[in-house]
Parts: C-alpha cells; structure tokens; sequence
C-alpha cells in the first residue's frame, strides 16, 4: 500500500480526543480571560498590561517557532520534517489570531513604555536620542509589518500545501522557493520585534545579540510544542502507526542542538557585557541577578541548558516517546520562565515581586490559543498527502 493510498485522517477516538482538548482550551481560556478582567479592578491595569505582554510575547514564540521549523523543511528537506508538517501549518494558521490579541499591548503602550511619554522623553537625553525609532506611530507601522508578513508566510505556505494534496506538481517547488527568504525574512522581523517589543521596556539599555536570543528561544519553543503534541498523539490511529522511535529520535536532536544554541547566545551575552562592566550596559543583569531574581536565573542555568542537555545526550532516551516528551514539556516550562525574566524585572524597580496575574495571563492566552490551534489541526489529515517525500518518510521511520 503507498503512502498516497493510505488514510491519515484522525481515526474516532483521536476525533473524540481532539474535541475534549478544544473544550477544555477554550474553557481554561475564557476563565482566565474573565480573572484578568477582574484584575483590573482587584490589581490594576498596569500589572494586567504587564503580564499580558510577556505572555504575549510567548505564545507567539511558540508560534513563529512551528513556522520556521515548516519552512526549514521545505528548505532542506529530508524525512525528519515530514511528520511535523501538518502540526507545524495549524500553529501557523493561528497567526491572524494572535495578530488580534496584540491590541491590548495597542492599548497599554502608555502603560508598558516609557519613551511613548512625551514629559519622559523631553528630560532624558538617551530617549531624545533614539526618538527617530521609539515612537508610537513607527512602532505600530513596524508592529503591521511583522504581523503581516508572518501572516502571509503561513497564508503562502498552508495555501501551496493544500494545493500539493490536490496534485499540484509545481506546489512543492513553490514552497521551497520561498522557504529561504522567509526564514531570512523571520530573522530579521523577530531581531527588530525583539527590540520594540522587550527590550524597549529599558530603552537606556542595549544589546546587539538581543534578537538571536529570541531566535534561538522561538526554535526551541517550536520544537517542544511539537514533540510533545507528536507524542499526544501518537497515542491513537493514525499516528501510532506511523510514528517511531527513529522520528522521535531525530526530533530529540534537533531540539539538543536548540538547548544549546540559546545556551550559547545566553552566555555570549552575559560574559561580553559582565567583563565589560560599563554602566549603560551591566544594569539590565544587575537587576536580574539580585533579590528573587537571582534564583530565577540559576533555574534557568540548571533547568534551560543544565538538566536538558545532560539528559538528551542519551539515544535511549531520545526514542522514549513518554521521557522525551516529559523533558519537551518541562522545556516549554523553562521557556515561560525566561521569557519571564526577560520582561518582568523591567516593572519591578529593583525588587522582586509576583503577581497572580503572572499565572492568569498565561493560562488566558493559551487557553485561546490552543483552542484556535486544536481547531486548525482538525481541518486537514495528519500526515501531508502530497508530500513528495512522505513515502520515504514513512520508510525512514521504520529502518
């Protein structure tokens, strides 16, 4: 039987599971989104703001994470990408979503960034300075750009992707001629919204390797949700015919290769700017190494890189489905938390405090996100029928 010839729709009980989990994602969703509200009143507006943004900025992470995964695929090729592929196009198709949940940040600009301020602006000659670039309408006019071209990569892709299913024969040849400017295109709009997004919050502060961070960070993101969804789902037809220990175990190198990647950046930019030790510069880690803080970054030493990498330097355990998918969640975990430790100490003013929101707003977002992404992955079958390489895929798996 060939792969073209087989049933990759989801089988009733996969059907069935798929619903609950859309259920309860909204469910968890709206609940969360009604305790914000209600913060508002019982907190403020400023703490509802900040949470939301560092949220925010995660879920959308995770997001250009599948994306850039998708067009790595169709860039390179190979059977590893195949079985991502159709997870990967429903994380994309989330995208006009989370390009409508970006207006709460639209409305609390004037809460979250100190340059929006004019009296601020007009006292601070570093904020003069860079007026030409942090202001609200180019902020705005740069915030459309990458939300749009993120949307049209994922129409483009997903749109090519349908059309190979049907029988294009020019589909596959599209979709990879694409993929290397809109990975080049990814770069480039995530170092920028990396600085307008996170790194204006102290718009004093600087770094040139800021937006490799969130590079890397969004890969591994990417690569966790995938994993860890791939083994949900490997649980039922028709998944558990097709996924092996040999998928897994290539899935688990790659996400290797991403914990030590961020790993790298991370510690690239401490040691240049702690040796440096100039005042413009070594303020954003003083702040993040002192009080409660400090604790943060050593889970973050031990639980990002630490513990990650020692584990999946194991074959066996890279063809675990349960192992590696618990150290795939536990990952997504400690990305939660640098995303955290990246946004929060900037409203912190130098102690360390958090706030019950910090948990609501997560928990809010994801809810709605994982209900939109759950909905998009009903829509089409699991594994990408006209895939030119879906046959080899398949055999791959099983030699």
């Amino acid at each position: 039987m060939t792969a073209q010839s087989r049933d990759f729709a989801a089988s009733a009980e996969l059907a069935s599971d798929l619903r609950q989990w859309r259920t309860r994602a909204l469910t968890a969703g709206v609940i969360g989104a009604v305790l914000l509200l209600v913060g508002i009143f019982l907190v403020s507006p400023f703490q509802l703001y900040e949470s939301y943004l560092w949220s925010y900025v995660f879920y959308v992470g995770v997001t250009l994470g599948c994306l850039v995964w998708l067009m790595l695929q169709y860039l390179t090729g190979g059977a590893w990408g195949v079985v991502i592929r159709r997870p990967a196009e429903a994380a994309a198709r989330t995208l006009p979503l989370l390009a409508l949940l970006f207006l709460p940040i639209v409305v609390g600009i004037p809460n979250l960034y100190q340059w929006s301020h004019a009296n601020l602006v007009a006292n601070d000659p570093v904020m003069q300075h860079k007026q030409i670039y942090l202001n609200v309408p180019f902020f705005l006019i740069r915030a459309a750009l990458y939300l749009g071209g993120w949307n049209f990569l994922a129409w483009y892709f997903n749109r090519w992707s349908a059309r190979e299913d049907e029988g294009s024969p020019v589909a596959h040849r599209k979709m990879a001629a694409l993929a290397g400017p809109g990975i080049l295109f990814w770069g480039f709009s995530i170092t920028f919204m990396a600085v307008d997004w996170v790194l204006s919050l102290n718009p004093r502060w600087f770094s040139t390797i800021f937006g490799m961070l969130f590079m890397a960070g969004q890969g591994l993101s990417g690569m966790a949700f995938l994993i860890t969804l791939l083994v949900l789902l490997s649980y039922r037809r028709p998944m558990s015919e097709i996924l092996t220990p040999r998928h897994l175990h290539d899935l688990g190198k790659l996400l290797l290769c991403m914990v030590m990647v961020w790993a790298y950046f991370t510690f690239s930019q401490f040691l240049i700017i702690w040796a440096g030790n100039l005042p413009d510069e070594i303020t954003w880690y003083v702040a993040r190494l002192h009080g409660g803080w400090r604790y943060i970054a050593l889970a973050l030493v031990l639980g990002h890189f630490a513990l990650p990498f020692a584990l999946l330097l194991s074959r066996d355990l890279k063809r675990n489905f349960k192992l590696l998918a618990g150290i795939a969640i536990f990952i997504l975990c400690m990305r939660y938390v640098d995303v955290y430790w990246l946004v929060a100490p900037d409203f912190s003013r130098g102690r360390f405090a958090v706030s019950w929101m910090d948990f609501v707003a997560p928990v809010a977002l994801g809810g709605i996100w994982l209900w939109a992404f759950v909905t998009q992955l009903e829509k089409r079958p699991l594994m990408p029928l006209g895939e030119p390489n879906l046959e080899e895929a398949l055999q791959h798996g099983r030699e």
